[in-house]
């Protein structure tokens, strides 16, 4: 029996055991989506699942509240697929092993899928309860959100009755999110340029990155935390200018809105010059490591001797590569001068990978002003462009205006002082809700993003305090019951 479900309030958490038994990576969301199109049928409410894989579920509103303002629950069902690389775990195929630890819930090796797994949980449980008293509620439980926000962005006008939006995606308890960045990719493909004059008498290395402590791209960009694209360059740029190494595959990141953790790289160098490689390798690692000691005390720097591929990367190529990935802005660019505290605009260098024919580098760029943006993104174009890439930039979405007037602020904001004795939070978030979308498609509606705790998103340390989901529940509920009128 899984001790997940027994958790209280088991209103929640027994909902999100059953999704954690679910595989719902980013892209095969079907098995989740088909899961919830049942749980809203078998409960005899009105569902719908739209063309671009969205469901939606209607709940009419309990006696005597039928005049309350039509609330609508958000959230996503997709999740980011993470692991530790020793760790053996299909997404697409294998549940997820979740335990509880002290205070918390979270996986083992992988991420754990709170993100945004939680939030649905307790939108589906508002439909399960015959004892809560509401207005007009309808869950909204949108597709793809981790890797572009496809679900928001399809999502036609009309589809929804309700005048305020909840969104379950705010990842500190006792913080209202009132506003988020919009984002863009910037993708640069470099044409793949190999040659099969491997140099004799070389040594193959691989060159592993690993450790680092990854994470949410916009929650946790203004930590400091270390980068294993930037990393791995920066060690590969000094070897190569005291060696002439060699480069003949690269694998760093895997997810575009999360910091790369590990990086994988062969490379290559004189045999009688192996000896003196390994010895600066490990200098630039002390380096390094002394440098990140306080936010990355695990990160590790390795060298193994490989055996000799066929061919290398052309030393043209890699000279290019190598200069624009560390010439590329990454994290912070500008912290923002109306909120202070708040980053208002970075960039994350969050993929590089070699195919077959390309090597891709896949940056992500978040910022609350529309135009600083396009303007950091025209600049990463311009970085690669110079380096003889072809960019492209896509996946823009906009971002969400805090509106400090908001009526469902002021009825949150007063019910949670008066509920637990201290005020909430108020927050625009630097990572990009769906609020944006979705409120450039429904203007009239009124939005908010509340949740409980979850720390590390987007990584396998990922964790969901058991505390701050009772809380969050309690909150929420309280929060039905006190929906304005029309």
């Amino acid at each position: 029996m899984s001790e997940i479900k027994n958790i209280q309030p088991t209103e929640v958490w027994s909902i999100f055991d059953q999704m954690l038994q679910i595989p719902r990576p980013s892209k095969h969301e079907e098995k989740i989506q088909d899961w919830a199109v049942k749980f809203g049928e078998d409960l005899g409410l009105e569902t719908i699942k739209d063309e671009v894989g969205n469901v939606i579920i209607r709940k009419p509103a309990t006696a005597g509240m039928e005049n309350c303002k039509g609330v609508i629950f958000q959230g996503h069902l997709d999740m980011v697929p993470q692991k530790n690389s020793d760790k053996v775990h299909d997404f697409a195929n294998d549940p997820i092993e979740a335990y509880v630890d002290g205070d918390w819930v979270t996986a083992n090796g992988t991420t754990l899928g709170a993100d945004n797994g939680i939030g649905v949980s307790s939108a589906l449980a508002v439909l399960a309860s015959k004892t809560l008293k509401h207005g007009p509620v309808e869950v909204l439980l949108t597709a793809t959100e981790e890797t572009g926000m496809d679900g928001a962005i399809g999502l036609k006008a009309g589809l929804l009755n309700g005048e305020i939006l909840i969104n379950t995606d705010t990842e500190d308890e006792g913080t209202f999110s009132i506003g988020c960045a919009g984002g863009i990719d910037v993708i640069a493909s470099f044409k793949k340029k190999m040659t099969q004059k491997v140099p004799k008498k070389s040594t193959a290395f691989n060159l592993k990155v690993t450790g680092l402590k990854g994470g949410h791209s916009g929650v946790d960009i203004h930590l400091g935390r270390g980068n294993a694209n930037k990393v791995f360059f920066r060690i590969l740029k000094e070897v190569n200018a005291a060696f002439g190494v060699s480069l003949a595959d690269i694998q760093g990141g895997s997810l575009r809105n999360a910091i790369p953790r590990e990086a994988f790289g062969l490379v290559l160098v004189k045999a009688k010059d192996a000896d003196d490689f390994v010895a600066k390798v490990g200098v630039l690692a002390e380096e390094i490591k002394a440098e990140l000691i306080n936010v990355e005390p695990n990160l590790s720097i390795e060298l193994e001797t490989a055996e000799m591929p066929k061919a290398i990367i052309k030393k043209g190529l890699q000279k290019k590569l190598t200069n624009a990935v560390w010439a590329a802005p990454n994290d912070v660019v500008r912290m923002s001068d109306t909120m202070p505290g708040t980053v208002e605009t970075s960039s994350n260098l969050a993929i590089v990978k070699a195919g077959e024919k390309t090597i891709e580098v896949s940056c992500l760029v978040r910022s609350f002003s529309e135009t600083a943006k396009n303007a950091l993104a025209s600049r990463l174009e311009s970085t690669f462009k110079l380096a003889g890439a072809s960019v492209v930039l896509e996946g823009s979405y906009p971002g969400w205006k805090p509106d400090v007037q908001s009526e469902i602020l002021e009825v949150m904001k007063d019910l949670y002082t008066k509920q637990f004795g201290n005020a909430p939070e108020l927050l625009a978030m630097h990572a990009g809700l769906e609020c944006g979308i979705l409120g450039s498609t429904y203007t009239n509606w009124d939005m908010i993003s509340i949740g409980p705790t979850i720390k590390f998103p987007h990584s396998p340390d990922e964790k969901v305090n058991i505390k701050t989901v009772q809380k969050y529940w309690e909150f929420l509920v309280a929060t039905l019951e006190n929906i304005p009128v029309k």
